[in-house]
């Protein structure tokens, strides 16, 4: 009878199992595998990780992995109930080479997918380690073939209208160039396309750093950017991209960030289930730490940390936040620490990185499984 279980019976057993044993179990018969491979099962997995135990991607510095020139990651458990200082458990399946060697940038993170740019070219990918698949992505309709110069803004996440993984370029020519409209190119996992979409930020939209990530929050896309207004004031704000309707929109800043001087010095990040900015003094060597806690609520913007340089002129960076709220810092010699922005506590992470290190909330995931057109395992 165990050959051929009820397939929701057998859908039951198997979501509960690792991810090793469950492409494993692909090879039991062409049932099983139909149903581990159906997009239904995968969704319904993926919800079921997230409620299991939150973890932590970290990208290795050079110095764990110098026998290769590929980049190393690892997962760590990241338990709130661990009573012992709260380190993260080494995970189970520690350490992941990226398949590839070369100079790469993350664009971002989202359900178990890691989305590569390779720097200073136009290629892309995505790479679920724990499925061990990575999918190449054709080469964008604009860029390095039909600009000269270009500098593009990019952002990676997941449209829960279509159940499609989308990743976002706006490309702006330089000033070197004629045309000085920014075209916003769309890829779909779906599809496995890119497409110039009609939307566009709003007239005279500049980036404060085209390099760092997009925060991905409901469903949208976020960067720090500025423009003027009315009064040919330059003001910052944060620009908006709906990946279900593509189109864009704005959300205010606090007041105190708002300045043009402190564009260079201020970019955003997933909190929760809103906002967080994070402001580098530029006159004076400072850390600070906003956060909205009603989504798109600019009246909630709420000062939850700040710190000045110590004498030796160390300032903590912060790198990102786990799914609690807590702030990722990097401390000394590249010690990695959490702080709770409500309490103050801090917690050493027990981990040392280095200023190239990555980190970010990361849930188990059987995406690119189903995707053996596009997707190559190694």
């Amino acid at each position: 009878m165990w050959d051929s279980p009820p397939p929701e019976i057998l859908t039951f057993v198997l979501i509960r199992l690792p991810i090793k044993s469950i492409i494993t179990c692909t090879s039991v018969s062409k049932t099983w595998k139909s149903i581990i491979q159906n997009p239904s099962f995968i969704s319904t997995h993926l919800h079921h990780s997230k409620n299991k135990h939150p973890l932590l991607l970290f990208r290795l510095p050079p110095s764990e992995h110098r026998v290769s020139d590929k980049e190393l990651y690892a997962l760590y458990c990241d338990n709130n109930n661990n009573n012992n200082n709260n380190n993260p458990d080494l995970y189970e399946h520690t350490r992941f080479d990226f398949p590839l060697s070369g100079t790469f940038r993350v664009v971002g993170t989202c359900n178990g997918l890691v989305c590569f740019t390779m720097k200073f070219t136009d290629r892309f990918f995505f790479w679920n380690p724990l499925v061990r698949k990575l999918v190449n992505l054709p080469t964008p309709s604009v860029g390095l073939r039909t600009l000269r110069f270009y500098n593009p803004s990019i952002g990676f996440g997941f449209d829960p209208k279509t159940n499609d993984y989308k990743v976002v370029r706006i490309v702006s020519a330089s000033e070197s160039e004629s045309s000085k409209v920014p075209k916003v190119e769309v890829y779909s996992l779906a599809t496995a396309q890119w497409r110039v979409v009609p939307a566009v930020p709003p007239t005279g939209t500049a980036f404060a750093d085209r390099c760092d990530p997009h925060a991905f929050v409901n469903g949208a896309l976020h960067c720090v950017a500025s423009k003027s207004n009315i009064d040919n004031e330059i003001l910052n704000f944060i620009l908006v991209f709906d990946l279900g309707d593509e189109v864009f929109r704005e959300i205010a800043m606090p007041k105190p960030l708002d300045n043009p001087e402190n564009l260079v010095g201020v970019s955003v990040s997933a909190y929760r289930n809103s906002l967080a900015l994070i402001q580098w003094g530029v006159s004076i060597r400072c850390v600070d730490i906003w956060v909205m806690k009603w989504y798109a609520v600019a009246s909630s913007w709420t000062k939850m940390f700040s710190t000045l340089a110590d004498q030796g002129g160390f300032l903590p960076r912060p790198i990102g936040f786990k799914k609690t709220g807590e702030a990722l810092l990097e401390m000394h010699k590249g010690q990695f620490v959490s702080r709770d922005l409500e309490t103050q506590q801090i917690k050493d992470l027990r981990t040392i990185g280095d200023k190239f290190t990555f980190v970010d909330s990361y849930v188990e995931s059987l995406v690119l499984l189903n995707k053996p057109n596009c997707a190559f395992a190694y």
